[in-house]
């Protein structure tokens, strides 16, 4: 039986260009000045150019990782391809405050127990017990998903 899907995030053709856009001219912009700049030290020239290449390998995984949507229902959250994000069970604490190491437009979650690392770039990171949502995500969607986050934890304490 599937679950009841309670919030649905992801990131809006504009600001998925927007993103992705800006890694391609941070790439590109460190290629051209690592490749065309003459420099005293090649050494410099090369961490300019390797810089430039993972930027554009960075646009890349963005934008794939950008075209996936996160999926909040009773049991977790999930990603549409079904990678698990974290379970209900395992949440601790939902971090919303302007002090949380949290993407942009965002929020935190503060797992029971680590799970592996896991990287979308733009969208979601997993490190250890910290699982962090947001980036080229719309605030007005992350907001309600994490309040819904936060009211279930809270019923599960039986604080509501």
């Amino acid at each position: 039986m599937e679950q009841e899907e309670l919030a649905r995030i992801g990131a809006s053709a504009p600001r998925r260009m927007i993103g992705v856009g800006a890694l391609l001219g941070l790439g590109g912009l460190l290629l051209y000045v690592g490749l065309a700049t003459p420099m005293d030290s090649v050494l410099w020239q090369a961490v300019l150019v390797l810089f430039g290449l993972f930027a554009l390998w960075a646009s890349q995984m963005m934008w794939k990782a950008t075209g996936i949507q996160l999926i909040l229902t009773e049991e977790g959250l999930f990603e549409d391809t079904g990678t698990v994000l974290a379970l209900m069970d395992e949440v601790a604490k939902v971090d919303r405050s302007p002090f949380a190491m949290k993407p942009s437009n965002g929020f935190l979650l503060i797992l029971k127990e680590p799970r592996p690392r896991a990287w979308r770039p733009g969208l979601w990171w997993r490190i250890g017990r910290r699982v962090a949502v947001g980036g080229v995500t719309s605030g007005g969607h992350t907001k309600p998903m994490a309040d819904i986050m936060t009211l279930r934890l809270a019923q599960r304490e039986g604080k509501v």
